[in-house]
Formats: structure tokens, sequence, C-alpha cells
């Protein structure tokens, strides 16, 4: 298991610079100047050129990767031009928000979506399954954006339940907290919902159709206990996959959520960077991001050992 981890964590470092490379490269296609955007359109091309020269926007492309290549590799994320603070600094400054509203969100798909997909596995061809069917094919059709905007009109708008945006942490004002994070965490993990829902659904039913539960079932143990105790387990391994998978769309839902509601996080300083053109903070979110999604795969394949013994990452 440690050989594995080791290779694993080995294989990520080159995949985040590859990704980061690659960001680097195309978010200097796109057209805009930093240096214009920083010092406004009334700025005479002599002073442009000058904060272009400061910022060393005015090398080469692989010149300007290899600087922040090098920075990296000395702790370094460089310095933000929008905000003019190190870029290590200001994510330190959101990652918990955005941490915060990411687990929410994946632990309310998951609560929602797993008592659904096994009773409709134990239930087929009912209506409470079709109803589930129905349920999943329509939160999977409506994208994000749309559900964040309808909620707001609803519940914060119309019904005024709920603050129409912002941010509170928890250690000020923990009702506060729970009632600014609701929103955003559904609409967040709504999406998520469904995948989870079908997911656990199909692999209850493959399981619950193995040799070994019929043997239970044989044996005359309870119902909810072959369910629980015997197919769950087995059934949680190809799921584990999935939640892997959807760490990276959390991650990029994250950008158009918190822009939405107004949530200081990663995702919203994100927004704003890459509207602003600042390279640095668009390079060290990449990264952060790419190393997130990588990790938590990793800790996703970990699991499955725990979840069945026969499984084993080491060679013999």
């Amino acid at each position: 298991m440690t050989r594995y981890i080791v290779q694993r964590v080995l294989f990520i470092i080159p995949v985040a610079l590859l990704v980061s490379f690659m960001t680097f490269m195309i978010i200097h296609l796109v057209p805009g100047d930093p240096a214009r955007v920083l010092l406004g359109e009334e700025a005479t091309p002599q002073t442009v050129a000058a904060l272009r020269q400061q910022l060393g926007l005015d090398k080469p492309l692989l010149v300007q990767f290899g600087i922040w290549f090098l920075q990296l590799l000395h702790g370094n994320l460089g310095q933000s031009i929008q905000l003019q603070q190190p870029v290590w600094q200001a994510i330190q400054q959101r990652l918990p928000v955005t941490a915060e509203l990411g687990v929410a969100a994946l632990i309310y798909s998951l609560v929602i979506a797993v008592p659904l997909g096994i009773y409709s596995a134990t239930h087929r061809d009912t209506w409470v399954d079709w109803l589930v069917n129905v349920l999943s094919l329509l939160t999977t059709a409506i994208p994000g954006f749309v559900l964040g905007l309808v909620l707001l009109f609803l519940f914060a708008v119309t019904v005024r339940a709920f603050p129409p945006g912002g941010y509170v942490s928890f250690a000020d004002d923990p009702a506060g907290n729970i009632r600014d994070l609701i929103l955003p965490m559904v609409t967040l993990g709504t999406g998520a919902i469904a995948v989870n829902l079908r997911q656990i659904r199909a692999s209850m039913i493959e399981v619950l159709n193995q040799d070994y539960v019929r043997t239970a079932r044989a044996k005359g143990l309870e119902e909810r206990r072959v369910q629980y105790v015997h197919a769950l387990r087995n059934a949680l391994i190809p799921v584990l996959t999935i939640v892997g998978l959807q760490v990276g769309a959390i991650i990029g839902g994250a950008f158009v959520v918190e822009s939405i509601f107004l949530w200081p996080g990663i995702g919203q300083l994100a927004v704003t960077s890459m509207l602003s053109k600042d390279y640095p903070a668009v390079q060290g979110i990449v990264l952060l991001s790419a190393f997130a999604y990588m990790g938590a795969n990793l800790l996703v394949d970990v699991s499955y050992a725990f979840l069945d013994p026969r499984i084993r990452f080491d060679k013999k």
C-alpha cells in the first residue's frame, strides 16, 4: 500500500505541472493586457509599457513560465497583479471558505442519493422507483447556474427565507453561516445527486443478485441486514469512483456558484482573476485545483482496500 501511494504521489506532480503549463499558454492567448486592465483605459502607452516591464510581461512566454516555475520550486506562487499580495496568501484566505462549501455540497448529495438509491433498488418497477428516476433526470438536465438563479428568486427575493448572498464564518455567527450556506450548497450539490443516485441504484441491483446475497437470505437473515451489511458495502465501491470524479465537478461548479451567491472563496477569486488577466493568481488556483482533484482520487483508490479486503495494490 505504501509503495502504491508513493508512486501515485510522484505521478501527481508532473501531471499538475503539465496542467499548469497548458493553462499558462491558453490564458495568454486570451485577448487583453493585465497592465492595461490594472491602469485603466486612460493610461498612456509609456505607463503601460513600464508596468509590463515591471511585471515581467514583456518577456517571451516560455521565459515567463520558466520564471514562475523556478519560483514554484522555492514555494512561491508569485504575486497577484490584481490584489497586490502573494498568491499563496490570497488562496489561504479563501481556501477554507471554498472547502466548507464543497464538503457541504458533497455530503448533501450523498445524504440524499444513498437512501433514495437503496430504496429505489430494493423497490424496482414501483411508482417510487419511477419517481426517483424522473427526479434524477430532472436534476441532471438543469444547469447549475440556472438552478442557482431560480433558488435566489424563490427563496431570497420572493419568500426571503435566505440571504441573497454573502458569507459569515461559523465562528462569528453559526446560524448566519448555515443560512448563507444552504442555497449555494443546494445549487452545487444537486447536480451530483442524480449521478450518485443512479450509480448506487445500479450497484445495489447488481450486488443483490449475487450468489452470496442469495445465500445470506437462504440462511434466514433479516432482509434489512442483508441489504445494509452484506450488499451495501460492496455496492459502495463503484460509487466511490464516481465521488472521486465529482470532486473535479464541484471545483469547477464552485467558480459559478460562488460568483452567483457572492461566496468569497477560491472560485470567485478565479473568476475575478481571469477577468482581470491576473496570470499568477490563475496559475496558482489551477495548480491547487489539479492537486486537490488528483489527491481526492488517490484517497478514493486507497479506500477501496478498506471496503473490500480482497483488493490489494502492492505487487507480490
